[in-house]
C-alpha cells in the first residue's frame, strides 16, 4: 500500500450511526422528532400583535428591580438597542441596568400572525420560552404555571378578574382565561399547518410572586405550602427585621427552589406539576392530546432529581406517547469549561433528548475559532464521542442549536471569535467584545455553519431571527426584538458604555432568509439528511476541508465543506468513501455534476458547502 494510500485510509472515518447499541436499554423516541426543524421564540421579543394588552407598570409587580422609573414607557420596538430612552436616562444607570426594566410587548397573536412565515421558511417545530404568568420579560419566574401571561394574550384585565375567582391549589377550580385560549388557538392554528409546538416546563424554582409562596410569605409557619420549598428561616413577628429566609435557585433569592426530598419534587407542587402537564397536554380532558402541547423543554434540567423526571415521562407518555420531551443539560463545570454529558437522561425512562450545546461548542471550535480551532478531525473526534455516549435514537432527535437566549448570536460569535462558548460574550462581561454588525465574509461563515448543521443528524433550531440577520451578544443583547421585513428601524450607532463604533443598518436580510429557508427544504426534502448514516471523510486536514456521507436506502448525499477563507481545488480518488464514478445533482445550486473517470474533482469557493445528491451511475 503507498504511503499516500495509507495516509487516505488512516482519515476515513465511518462512523453508521444506526448500528449503535446500548446493551442495557432500547428506546424509543417520537419518529417526527428524527425529522424536525425547529424555530425558537422569545415571545416578548417576536412579535407585537396587539398594541392593547401591552405590559403597564403594575404588570410588573414584583419583578426585578422592583420599582418603575418615573416616564416608563414601552419600549419603541423599532429604536436603537444600546440607544438610551429619556426616562432611561433620568435614572442614572448604565444599558444593561436599563435592559432589564424593558418591555417591548410580543405576544401570541404576534406568533400566530406569523406562523406562515415560519412555514414559508421551512419550520416544523416551534420551541416556545415561558409563557406562563409572570412579571419579568423572560418569565423563568413564574407566579402561576396554569395561566398563560396575562399580558400574552387580548384581555389582560379580564384575566386577572378570572384567576381571582380561583383556588390556585384546586385544579377543578381553574378557568381558562382569554390568553389560556389563545394559546390554545396557536396550539391549533400550529396544528393546522403541520407544525409541532412545545413549551418551556421550568419546574426547578418558582418566582417570588408565585402564589403558594405568596401565601408562606403571608401565614409563615402557618401556610399549608410551607413545605412546598426549603425555608431556612421564619420571620419573628416580635421584632422589626425580617429574619424569613429560603433556598434560591443558585442563591438567587428571585427564584425559590422548590423543595426536593429523596424522590425530587416532593408531595405538594409534585401533584400540582401533575395537574399542569393534564392542562396543556389534554386540555379539554377527552383523552386525545392533539388540542395539546406537543411536549416539553425542561428548565435546568439537571438541579431535579432523576426520579422526578422518570415518573414526569410517565404523565407525559400515558396522555400523548408521541411528545417530546428534551432537557437543557448543559455546564457541569462552567468555571472550567466543562459541559455535561447528558447520556444519564437518556436511557430511556426520562428524556428523548437534551439541548445539543455540546454539538453547538463543537461547530464554533471548527469553524468559527481563529486561534483555538480545530480541525477535521478534531471536529469529527468532537462528534464521535457524542456517538458513543448517546444511543442512536436520541441522537437523532438531540435538538442541535448554535445559539439561543442565554449566549451570543451565531453572527456576534463570528465577529467575535475564540471566546469561550458561553463565557463573556457581551461588552458588560468583555470590554473588548465587538458590538458591530457582520461584513459580507462573516455572512459566508454563518451560510457554512448553518449548512453543516442542516445537513448532521440531530434535529437542527434556529434561535428567532438569526435567519433575518440580527446580531447580539450574550443575555439580554441576543433578546434583541425581532427584525421583520415590512418594518423601518433606527440605524445602531450606540454603544453600551459610550465607545465609538460604525453605524450598522439594521434591517431584513432577505439573502441569508433564502439560505435558512433553502437548507431547510434541502433537509424537508432528503430524507438521508435526518435519518441516514453518516461516514466522514477527512479531504485536506492543513487546509480544513471535510466531506461526509449521508446514506439510506437507495439514498447518498455527500457533503463537502471548505472551512477556509481561499478557494481550493479538491480531488477524491475512488474508493471506500466514493466507490464509483456517478451522476450527481448539487442540491444548492440545482445543477449537475460530472466527476472525472478516475476521480472527483471540484473548485471549493471560500466558505462553500456543497450537497451533492447520488442520481445513479452515468
Amino acid at each position: 500500500m503507498s504511503f499516500q494510500r495509507f495516509i487516505t485510509y488512516l482519515f476515513l472515518i465511518i462512523i453508521s450511526v444506526n448500528t449503535i447499541v446500548n446493551s442495557q436499554h432500547i428506546i424509543k423516541v417520537p419518529a417526527w422528532t428524527k425529522q424536525a426543524v425547529w424555530y425558537q421564540i422569545f415571545p416578548e421579543r417576536f412579535a407585537n400583535g396587539d398594541k392593547h394588552n401591552d405590559p403597564k407598570p403594575e404588570d410588573m409587580k414584583g419583578a426585578w428591580p422592583y420599582f418603575i422609573p418615573e416616564g416608563w414607557q414601552i419600549h419603541p420596538w423599532t429604536s436603537d438597542w444600546y440607544k438610551l430612552q429619556p426616562w432611561e436616562v433620568k435614572t442614572g444607570k448604565d444599558f444593561y441596568w436599563n435592559a432589564g426594566v424593558r418591555r417591548y410587548g410580543g405576544d401570541l397573536q404576534g406568533i400566530i400572525n406569523k406562523l406562515d412565515y415560519l412555514k414559508q421558511l421551512g419550520i416544523n417545530a416551534i420551541y416556545l420560552n415561558p409563557i406562563f404568568e409572570s412579571p419579568s420579560l423572560h418569565k423563568y419566574d413564574a407566579t402561576m404555571y396554569h395561566h398563560v401571561d396575562n399580558n400574552f394574550g387580548p384581555d389582560p384585565k379580564k384575566d386577572v378578574e378570572i384567576w381571582s375567582q380561583e383556588n390556585p391549589s384546586d385544579p377543578k377550580s381553574w378557568k381558562w382565561t382569554t390568553a389560556d385560549k389563545l394559546f390554545l388557538k396557536l396550539i391549533s392554528e400550529c396544528h393546522k399547518r403541520g407544525m409541532k409546538i412545545i413549551i418551556d416546563g421550568v419546574f426547578n424554582h418558582t418566582g417570588t410572586t408565585f402564589w403558594a409562596f405568596q401565601d408562606i410569605v403571608k401565614n409563615q409557619q402557618s401556610s399549608k405550602f410551607k413545605d412546598w420549598y426549603t425555608i431556612k428561616k421564619w420571620d419573628d413577628p416580635n421584632t422589626k427585621e425580617n429574619e424569613f429566609q429560603y433556598v434560591g435557585w443558585l442563591g438567587v433569592k428571585d427564584l425559590p427552589e422548590i423543595r426536593e426530598d429523596e424522590n425530587g419534587i416532593v408531595s405538594g407542587p409534585r401533584e400540582h406539576i401533575h395537574s399542569v402537564v393534564q392542562r396543556w397536554m389534554d386540555p379539554n380532558g377527552d383523552g386525545n392530546p392533539s388540542d395539546g402541547i406537543d411536549g416539553w423543554r425542561l428548565d435546568v434540567a439537571e438541579m431535579v432529581n432523576h426520579k422526578f423526571w422518570k415518573e414526569f415521562r410517565t404523565w407525559v407518555k400515558n396522555i400523548n406517547p408521541e411528545a417530546y420531551i428534551v432537557g437543557e443539560i448543559w455546564w457541569d463545570d462552567w468555571k472550567n469549561y466543562k459541559m455535561m454529558n447528558g447520556a444519564p437522561w437518556l436511557q430511556g425512562d426520562e428524556f428523548d433528548a437534551v439541548m445539543n450545546y455540546r454539538f453547538a461548542r463543537a461547530l464554533k471550535n471548527f469553524i468559527i475559532n481563529k486561534k483555538e480551532s480545530i480541525g477535521p478531525q478534531g471536529f469529527i473526534d468532537s462528534l464521535q464521542t457524542l456517538f458513543k455516549e448517546y444511543q442512536t435514537e436520541n441522537f437523532y432527535s438531540l435538538m442541535n442549536l448554535l445559539d439561543s437566549h442565554d449566549v451570543e448570536r451565531v453572527p456576534s460569535m463570528i465577529v467575535n471569535p475564540d471566546l469561550l462558548y458561553d463565557h463573556g460574550g457581551n461588552p458588560g462581561q468583555t470590554k473588548s467584545f465587538d458590538v458591530r454588525k457582520p461584513n459580507e465574509k462573516e455572512r459566508e461563515i454563518q451560510k457554512l455553519l448553518v449548512g453543516v448543521q442542516f445537513t448532521l443528524p440531530g434535529a437542527p433550531q434556529i434561535y428567532y431571527g438569526d435567519e433575518a440577520g440580527m446580531w447580539g451578544g450574550d443575555d439580554p443583547d441576543c433578546r434583541k426584538p425581532m427584525v421583520w421585513k415590512e418594518t423601518k428601524y433606527e440605524s445602531e450607532t450606540a454603544h453600551p458604555f459610550g465607545l465609538p463604533r460604525q453605524k450598522d443598518e439594521v434591517k431584513f436580510d432577505d439573502d441569508l432568509y433564502k439560505w435558512y429557508g433553502k437548507m431547510a427544504t434541502i433537509r424537508n426534502e432528503n430524507n438521508a439528511l435526518s435519518l441516514g448514516e453518516l461516514q466522514f471523510y477527512v479531504v485536506d486536514e492543513s487546509k480544513k476541508i471535510l466531506a461526509y456521507k449521508r446514506t439510506l436506502n437507495n439514498e447518498t448525499i455527500i457533503v463537502i465543506v471548505n472551512n477556509n477563507e481561499s478557494s481550493n481545488q479538491i480531488n477524491i480518488k475512488y474508493g471506500p468513501f466514493l466507490s464509483r464514478r456517478t451522476n450527481f445533482v448539487d442540491l444548492v445550486k440545482n445543477k449537475k455534476v460530472v466527476p472525472d473517470d478516475d476521480s472527483f474533482k471540484l473548485l471549493l469557493n471560500p466558505y462553500q458547502i456543497v450537497i451533492l445528491k447520488d442520481k445513479g451511475n452515468l
